[in-house]
C-alpha cells in the first residue's frame, strides 16, 4: 500500500506517553479486557465532531461503552437492502451480540452536519444536493427533522432545534429495527436521547413525558 505513510511523530510521542503512564498504571485491567473480551453496558451513538468526547463526559473506563460515531449522530431507518450500512451494522452488533442494556443517541451544539442539512434544505448548499455527495445523501436522513423546525426563526435557534431533532429522528428510526423493538418491548433495552452543550459543558436529556429536553 504505497499511499500509506509513517505515523506523525507527535502521535508516536503521545502513544509512548500513554503506554508509560495510563497503560502502565492500569496494565492488569487492560490485560483483563484483552483476555475476556468486551461487555459494555451501553452503546453511544454520537457525532464525529472532535469536540465531543464521550468517555470524558461520563468519566468512562475502557470497555464500558460501545461507541459509534457518524456525522450528526444519525441512525437511518431499518433497510436491509444488500447495501453497506455501517451505522445499522453497529446497532445490530450492539443489540444482538453484545446485549447492551442502554442505547444512547448523543447530539451536540454547533453541529456542522446539522447546519449543512439546514443549508441544503434551504437550497444554499448545491454541492450537498449532488448525488455524488456522501454527506448530502447522509443528511437526507435528517430531512424530516428539518421539516419539523422549518418554521423556527432562522439562525442559532433553528440550528439548536434541529440538533435536538437529529436525536429524535434517530430514536424514532431505531424503533424501526425489529431486534431493537423486541428488546425494548421485553424491557431488556432502553433508549435515551441526550444533547450536549460543548461550550458550557451542559447535558440535556429528552423527557418523553413532556416532549422536551431537560438539564441533567
Amino acid at each position: 500500500m504505497e499511499h500509506a505513510k509513517p505515523l506523525p511523530s507527535y502521535l508516536v510521542q503521545r502513544y509512548h506517553g500513554w503506554k508509560a503512564t495510563s497503560y502502565a498504571q492500569n496494565e492488569s485491567w487492560y490485560r483483563h479486557l484483552g483476555a475476556e473480551g468486551q461487555h459494555p453496558r451501553a452503546m453511544i451513538i454520537s457525532c464525529c465532531d472532535s469536540r465531543v468526547h464521550v468517555t470524558s463526559i461520563f468519566g468512562a473506563d475502557q470497555g464500558e461503552f460501545f461507541i459509534h460515531r457518524n456525522i450528526a449522530n444519525l441512525v437511518p431507518p431499518y433497510k436491509p437492502d444488500g447495501n453497506q450500512h455501517g451505522t445499522s451494522a453497529a446497532v445490530e452488533y450492539a443489540v444482538t451480540a453484545l446485549k447492551v442494556a442502554h442505547l444512547v443517541v448523543l447530539g451536540h451544539s454547533q453541529c456542522g452536519g446539522v447546519q449543512g442539512c439546514i443549508d441544503m434544505c434551504k437550497g444554499d448548499a448545491p454541492q450537498l444536493e449532488s448525488k455524488e455527495s456522501f454527506v448530502g445523501r447522509w443528511m437526507d436522513v435528517l430531512r424530516p427533522g428539518y421539516e419539523a423546525v422549518a418554521d423556527v426563526a432562522e439562525g442559532p435557534e433553528q440550528a439548536r432545534a434541529l440538533e435536538k431533532q437529529s436525536i429524535l429522528v434517530s430514536l424514532g428510526n431505531l424503533m424501526t429495527f425489529p431486534f431493537v423493538q423486541n428488546r425494548v418491548a421485553s424491557g431488556d433495552l432502553s433508549l435515551h436521547g441526550l444533547w450536549h452543550n460543548i461550550g458550557e459543558g451542559g447535558l440535556e436529556a429528552y423527557d418523553p413525558k413532556t416532549g422536551v429536553f431537560e438539564q441533567v
